[in-house]
C-alpha cells in the first residue's frame, strides 16, 4: 500500500511539474499587440494619458507615433522604424512610446492638422515639443523612411529640459 501511495504521489508530481515547464515556457514572452508591428521588444503603452503618466514619473520623453494600418506612407515607415536596430534600442531605452491609429483629443498633437504619419514628441515635462519637427513646411511632423535616424532628436530633447 505505502509503495502504491509512492508510485501515485511521483506520478503526481512527474504530471505537475511538466504541466508547469510548459506554462513556463508558453509565458516566457507573451505577444506584444500594442507594438502593431512598430517593434515587438518596445515596451508601449496603451494611451496617451498613460504616456504621460509614465514620461513624467520616468523623466523620459515620450513618442507619440499616428499611424493607420491602410497607409502605404505609414508601413514603409513602420518597416524602417522596426528593422532598424538604433532605432529600436533608441525607442527601447530612452522613450514612452505610444503607436495610435485614432486621434486624441489633445490639440497639441495636431497644431497644423490631423495627418499620418505623424511622430510627435512630448518631453517629461508634459510640454509637447512643437520645435522638433520634420523637413516638410506643410506637414510639420511628417517623417518618411529615410529621416527616421531619430538620434538628433533624441539628443534635442535629452540635453534639453528633463
Amino acid at each position: 500500500m505505502m509503495l502504491h501511495s509512492a508510485m501515485v504521489l511521483c506520478l503526481l508530481l512527474v504530471a505537475v511539474s511538466s504541466n508547469l515547464a510548459i506554462a513556463i515556457k508558453k509565458e516566457k514572452r507573451p505577444p506584444q499587440t500594442l507594438s502593431r508591428g512598430w517593434g515587438d521588444d518596445i515596451t508601449w503603452v496603451q494611451t496617451y494619458e498613460e504616456g504621460l503618466f509614465y514620461a513624467h514619473k520616468s523623466k523620459k520623453p515620450l513618442m507619440v507615433i499616428h499611424h493607420l494600418e491602410d497607409c502605404q506612407y505609414c508601413q514603409a515607415l513602420k518597416q524602417v522604424f522596426a528593422q532598424n536596430e538604433e532605432i529600436q534600442e533608441m525607442a527601447q531605452n530612452k522613450f514612452i512610446m505610444l503607436n495610435l491609429m485614432h486621434e486624441t483629443t489633445d490639440k497639441n498633437l495636431s497644431p497644423d492638422g490631423q495627418y499620418v504619419p505623424r511622430i510627435m514628441f512630448v518631453d517629461p515635462s508634459l510640454t509637447v515639443r512643437a520645435d522638433i519637427v520634420g523637413r516638410y513646411s506643410n506637414r510639420l511632423y511628417t517623417y518618411e523612411p529615410q529621416d527616421l535616424p531619430l538620434c538628433k532628436y533624441s539628443q534635442t530633447i535629452n540635453s534639453g529640459r528633463s
